[in-house]
């Protein structure tokens, strides 16, 4: 072989070698792109590494690609004989074996009855062991849950059922002074003459099947004769369903309001990721017995995802203290049931913190919680964490939307980061603040939209394209609508919100639908309604009504004709009567947001701005 040819073979060798070194070595993002947009989540950042308001969370733990019920299996192949479910009120308890159990036999029941996969199931209720037992048979069947607020009236539960083609309801018969079957005869009276599952009804024309958790109704089938109605056919059906269901599926659809009520729609990837994240970050994946007291309501995504998806991943307890909202409840669950963890909305947490009997409670067995839902005063935190000794308290933010949690602290973070943030950038998602005029992205530290990217981003607004494509841009930027400011550790701030809400203990409401529902009152010319400042509950609605000419109303009367027709946490608080509104140059009312400096004297709604006339 001549020299020549021997020089060109070592070169080539050299040169593929390289080549396959290059393709061998991990691959990370370069220095610079590393410095200025990622930050490392597993553990607390220490180094201010972001030189712009773009966050993106990274992690050395992947996604998970898995189903809702490939995550709860694997708990119960690891936890059998462990506590799965504490149900306070009727002293209910089951194994992750009994409950996957029960899940199968439910599963297999809905698909006896006829519901098949791709179908939606409203479940509406407040929080009953039947109400998380729903939750992952309709995942084992494909069938798509639709979470229900437990308060609807009949106009919103009309609305909202229509708005997903609801196939299937599934309910108590009431709770308290709500009537659930009463309510759906008035909406299908034609339940009164159907058979179960042969409901043909003209307004709600999708709903073929409702079943009740407690009682036998006309019309309606009871959900033990469902447990018990499956065959070896339907097991068999069940078992050939898995091998065809996907992550990327829909399982979830979570209502944001109701007037402007859009179903986010949620698929397993979304709810399991974001759960298994939540998990990680709290300490579930090494922490041992964890025992989480539950006093949020399941319909919610603080409930179904934090609390339910987090115990079929990590094989929790989950303490639920009431059916409704007790705080005395929650004290007597994590004193009996010795919780590590306590779950909650900052008006729960004040509500506990005003417990008379706060100081008797042994809170020994509580290492930390969370708390989400709406705004935390900074106070708030401080007084739990002293009064509990709970030391990893955490505050968490997200959106429906993002499935939920996008920001949550670190069980260790400092008392500052604790109380003063919303906590650092979780895994696998993209954060930015931007000009909410120019889209472009502000300077590190300054305020503006926070728009979110990444897995857990919402599939769309169930079959309403116009309103997915106004909130999440074509290159999948989820619009929050809150303003917010980024830290060069990836911690965000909370500012304050773009859009016309009002978050009441938790509870999100859109102005605009009371709006229209006290439009109809026979007396009022016009009505704009705003939140106010509210200690316990965050904020307060506040209706500010003018008459029509000659016509006299008080408060109280406003009031009455809004209870049993909105849902109670949309009454308005205060009442307060105009003789006009603050206007734009063009005649439409101007924003009413930043007339919401109110103060309450004498039991008195004046609102301060002069502009009110």
């Amino acid at each position: 072989m001549s020299s020549k040819i021997l020089l060109t073979n070592l070169r080539t060798t050299a040169s593929f070698c390289k080549t396959l070194n290059f393709l061998q070595r991990p691959w990370t993002p370069s220095i610079a792109s590393q410095q200025s947009c990622a930050v490392h989540v597993d553990n607390p950042p220490s180094i201010p590494t972001l030189t712009t308001s773009y966050v993106h969370g990274i992690s050395s733990h992947s996604l998970l690609s898995s189903t809702v019920d490939q995550c709860l299996q694997r708990s119960v192949e690891r936890h059998p004989d462990r506590e799965a479910l504490v149900f306070m009120q009727n002293g209910m308890r089951k194994t992750f074996a009994q409950f996957y159990q029960d899940v199968e036999q439910t599963a297999a029941g809905l698909l006896a009855v006829g519901l098949k996969r791709g179908d939606r199931l409203g479940m509406w209720g407040p929080n009953i062991y039947e109400w998380i037992l729903m939750q992952f048979a309709t995942a084992k069947t494909g069938i798509i849950l639709v979470s229900v607020n437990p308060a609807y009236q009949l106009q919103e539960v009309e609305f909202a059922l229509r708005k997903v083609q609801c196939n299937a309801v599934v309910c108590p018969t009431q709770f308290k002074t709500q009537r659930y079957c009463d309510m759906l005869r008035q909406l299908c009276p034609e339940m009164e003459t159907a058979s179960p599952g042969g409901i043909k009804s003209s307004r709600l024309p999708d709903l073929h099947t409702v079943i009740v958790t407690d009682s036998q109704q006309p019309g309606a089938l009871h959900l033990k004769d469902v447990m018990q109605a499956g065959s070896s056919q339907h097991y068999q059906q069940l078992q050939d369903l898995q091998k065809k269901l996907s992550c990327d599926d829909p399982i979830n659809i979570q209502f944001t309001s109701v007037s402007f009520s859009f179903g986010a729609t949620l698929s397993h990837h979304n709810i399991v990721n974001n759960a298994y994240f939540i998990g990680a970050r709290i300490g579930y994946s090494w922490k041992k017995n964890v025992r989480i007291c539950l006093p949020v309501p399941l319909y919610h995504c603080f409930g179904s995802v934090g609390g339910g998806m987090v115990m079929a991943v990590y094989g929790t307890t989950v303490i639920f203290p009431s059916t409704g909202y007790d705080g005395h409840a929650n004290l007597v669950a994590i004193e009996k049931e010795k919780c590590t963890f306590m779950y909650g909305t900052p008006t729960m947490f004040i509500d506990m913190l005003s417990q008379p009997d706060l100081a008797q409670i042994d809170f020994s067995s509580v290492e930390g919680g969370i708390t989400a839902g709406s705004p935390c005063p900074p106070e708030v935190i401080r007084k739990v964490i002293n009064a509990t000794g709970a030391k990893e308290m955490l505050i968490g933010y997200g959106t429906t939307e993002n499935s939920p949690v996008t920001f949550c602290g670190f069980p260790i973070d400092s008392m500052e980061r604790k109380t003063e943030t919303a906590g650092c950038i979780c895994p696998h998602t993209e954060a930015k603040v931007v000009n909410p005029t120019t889209g472009e992205i502000v300077p590190l530290g300054a305020q503006g939209e926070l728009m979110i990217r990444g897995y857990c981003v919402m599939l769309e607004y169930w079959k309403d394209d116009e309103k997915t494509q106004e909130c999440i841009t074509k290159d999948r930027w989820y619009k929050t609508g809150d303003i917010a400011s980024l830290d060069g550790y990836g911690y965000c701030k909370i500012e304050g919100r773009i859009k016309d809400l009002i978050i009441r203990g938790g509870e999100n409401i859109y102005p605009a639908e009371i709006e229209q529902f006290l439009h109809t009152h026979p007396q009022i010319q016009e009505a704009q309604v705003v939140g106010v400042k509210d200690e316990r509950m965050g904020e307060e609605v506040c209706a500010c009504i003018r008459l029509k000419a000659g016509q006299e109303c008080t408060a109280e009367e406003i009031k009455a004709y809004c209870k049993g027709k909105l849902a109670h946490y949309k009454v308005p608080r205060y009442v307060t009567f105009v003789q006009g509104y603050p206007l734009t140059v063009t005649g439409k009312v101007s924003d009413m947001k930043q007339y919401e400096s109110c103060c309450n004297r004498d039991n008195e709604i004046i609102i301060k701005n002069k502009q009110f006339r």
